[in-house]
């Protein structure tokens, strides 16, 4: 059942070109798995969510867009805005909060290429960043890592403390007026980020990582859509 009083905006990503995917996929949002376009999954997640109750989806074109109303469950959300995508990730989200409803407390920033979102993970999240101002979905790596500088022909390895490693994903939250500011901020000084929460670093404001309760792997390269299928379909099963 849905809270009586949803108090967060979901901005969906779905703008990026797709590049990496080569011929497979002209548009990775749209790349059919199992009878659905990829970012259907993520959508009806936000929509079974209790928090969110403002969906704004940055879209790349037109045709896309058209494709993305046709399964909309536009009865389900207040509000749901549209922006155009930008050159990079970052002017995208920036074009997202822009158009964000003003009096919008909390901010689940999601790529859509991620499918595998949970309603019960978006509500913690949304809930954490409500308490806390920031929260992200994240998980612990549990490879040995290293950092490896070039040298010669090879390269001088250092190993990390990998209790200290995680893996960012998707959906990043925050209440609204903080990341909105910190946009404002790498905006002005003309930086480049490559995730929401490296807006946000110098400021020292901790963070909650929440670990998701199954693997939520990004649809990048060709070679990621048979994993994605399988997970989807074991979920599904």
């Amino acid at each position: 059942m849905r809270s009586p009083s949803p108090f967060a905006t979901a901005i969906l990503l779905a703008g990026g070109s797709g590049t990496r995917m080569a011929d497979l996929a002209k548009d990775k949002i749209l790349f059919p798995i199992h009878g659905k376009p990829t970012l259907q999954y993520s959508v009806e997640a936000f929509a079974e969510s209790d928090a969110v109750d403002s969906l704004v989806i940055v879209h790349r074109d037109e045709p896309q867009r058209h494709a993305i109303e046709s399964f909309l469950p536009s009865d389900r959300f207040s509000n749901i805005v549209w922006a155009q995508g930008g050159d990079e990730r970052q002017d995208s989200v920036w074009a997202g909060l822009s158009a964000a409803p003003a009096d919008n407390e909390v901010v689940l920033i999601h790529d859509g290429a991620r499918p595998l979102i949970t309603p019960k993970t978006i509500n913690a999240v949304a809930q954490t960043a409500r308490d806390s101002q920031v929260a992200c979905v994240a998980k612990q790596t549990n490879d040995t890592i290293k950092h490896a500088s070039p040298s010669g022909n090879g390269y001088i390895l250092k190993t990390l403390d990998r209790s200290n490693i995680w893996s960012m994903e998707t959906p990043q939250a925050f209440k609204f007026s903080l990341i909105e500011a910190a946009y404002k901020t790498i905006i002005a000084n003309g930086q480049s980020i490559t995730d929401d929460l490296s807006a946000i670093e110098n400021n020292e404001i901790p963070v909650i990582l929440i670990e998701n309760e199954r693997p939520n792997p990004k649809l990048t390269k060709p070679q990621d859509i048979a994993y994605v299928e399988f997970l989807l379909k074991d979920c599904t099963s």
